[in-house]
């Protein structure tokens, strides 16, 4: 088994793909890729670029406001034009603007862009990673559209390289999962509500998705009862609407009458705790268990380095993120400077948005709107904060390697060249970029295109660029 190029295990296992004198640096000019990963670690760049984006509550309370124009609109009486003065018409006018898309939008164009500017990518590899652990979809509806990205920018980003607890609070506190996994109505049996309006009952999605997804994982040893203790135990977990009557709209709120009252027992662990520091007590409990330790391992390493997870790296990761408290950062360092991720071969196939990340840095393009790059992104089958579950997108090489999906990335690739209006010598791009890492079947295929455009599809479509 022949240990990859380090240049492909830096640029490809970990970040986004290679770019400029890649090359140059990593290989001829004497960089060392593992420090060029690393670096990331120590100066992250977790800041987005461009303007100071609003934040969940804002967007929400745009949106609620936007609700109520519609509303008002249609509810008003439409009045037939007077033959006299037709312009004293009174239609109901709906507001012209697609609030949803427009946010969604401007969200994905600065992360197309930050995929662009950082030197690695590692961050952004990241923040996708555990975005797509803690799966919200924009399939729901338009209130997950509007703050999909926010709740990436909130919940997320600000802990990839934090404790693992803390993103965990951030996300179950966070009005994009609580909407999501239909926490926003959740009342016990025995609270105040519960006991005055029998139809308002217990909803156990998001607990039973802490359990099976965030934490534990399905195989993690909980029982039916331990998911209707945890649903208990967050119950009034909701975000404040319109009105404002639990708090500032838009943001977490606790209803202390929607809270099933009294102790409730979770994996034999009683919690007697009142109140809304009952669920926190609960999932701090989780995020310190040793079946959470080892879930978190062996995804990091399936998704970094092979679907295999090679057992003595995650046997290290989880170890590393007991002995820590689940210091991710730690954890990623023990990842990036182990020795099977730079020598198992790149096997694993970039997934769509990894793929269209890498094409836009290879070409030097830095996407000044983000529609080709969603409509990419739909095109082969991995749209943006969208996936078709809560259990995110596949992360394994067989969901992306299909003769279907190798021919859309194909055509993707080719496409991509011809609208390059001065495009490079493929041949030297090849050179600029990969250098000495490039195969000699990959620089024969680029030499021998028929077009300039063809030698960069096929630069595209080489394994320098589709393997990771």
């Amino acid at each position: 088994m022949l240990a990859p190029d380090p240049l492909l295990v830096a640029t490809n296992r970990f970040g986004l793909g290679a770019r400029g004198a890649a090359a140059l640096y990593l290989s001829g000019g004497g960089g060392d890729p593992r420090a060029f990963v690393l670096a990331e670690i120590n100066k992250p760049p977790l800041d987005l670029p461009g303007k100071q984006q609003a934040s969940s509550a804002h967007l929400l309370q745009l949106f609620f406001a936007e609700q109520k124009a519609v509303r008002d609109a249609r509810a008003m009486p439409v009045m037939t034009p007077s033959a006299h003065d037709p312009n004293t018409a009174n239609q109901a006018a709906v507001p012209e603007r697609n609030f949803a898309r427009d946010v969604y939008r401007e969200e994905a164009l600065l992360r197309f862009q930050q995929a662009f500017r950082v030197p690695s990518g590692l961050i952004e590899r990241l923040t996708a990673f555990w975005a797509n652990h803690f799966a919200v979809s924009c399939f729901k509806g338009p209130f997950v559209r509007i703050v999909a990205g926010a709740y990436e920018r909130e919940a997320i980003r600000p802990h990839v390289l934090g404790r693992f607890s803390d993103m965990v609070m951030a996300v179950e506190r966070h009005p994009a999962m609580i909407f999501f996994l239909d926490n926003t109505w959740s009342a016990g049996a025995q609270s105040q509500v519960g006991r005055n309006n029998p139809k308002r009952g217990l909803n156990e999605n998001l607990a039973r998705e802490i359990l099976e997804l965030h934490t534990l994982s399905v195989n993690g040893g909980y029982t039916q009862a331990d998911v209707t203790s945890l649903a208990n135990m967050i119950t009034g977990w909701t975000y404040s609407g319109p009105d404002g009557r639990f708090g500032e709209p838009g943001q977490f709120a606790f209803v202390p009458q929607w809270h099933e009252p009294g102790p409730q027992t979770l994996l034999r662990r009683i919690f007697d705790q009142q109140g809304v520091a009952q669920g926190e007590a609960a999932l701090r409990m989780l995020c310190q268990h040793e079946k959470t330790a080892k879930f978190i391992a062996t995804k990091l390493a399936r998704h970094f380095v092979a679907d295999d997870a090679p057992p003595a790296l995650v046997e290290r990761l989880a170890k590393t993120f007991q002995t820590t408290g689940g210091d991710l950062a730690s954890v990623t360092r023990v990842l990036v400077t182990s020795e099977e991720a730079w020598s198992y071969p790149l096997t694993k196939m970039r997934s769509p948005r990894d793929f269209m990340m890498a094409s836009m840095r290879l070409l030097g393009r830095v996407p000044e709107e983000p529609q080709r790059i969603l409509n990419a992104l739909n095109v082969l089958g991995e749209p943006l904060w969208s996936p078709p579950g809560p259990n995110g997108f596949p992360d394994t090489k067989a969901a992306w390697e299909a003769s279907e999906q190798i021919k859309l990335r194909l055509d993707l690739a080719a496409q991509m060249a011809r609208q390059l209006r001065d495009p490079p010598n493929p041949s030297d791009l090849l050179e600029e970029v990969f250098g000495p890492a490039a195969s000699v079947a990959t620089r024969e295929a680029v030499r021998r295109a028929e077009s300039k455009q063809q030698g960069i599809a096929l630069l595209l479509m080489s394994p320098e660029m589709q393997r990771r």
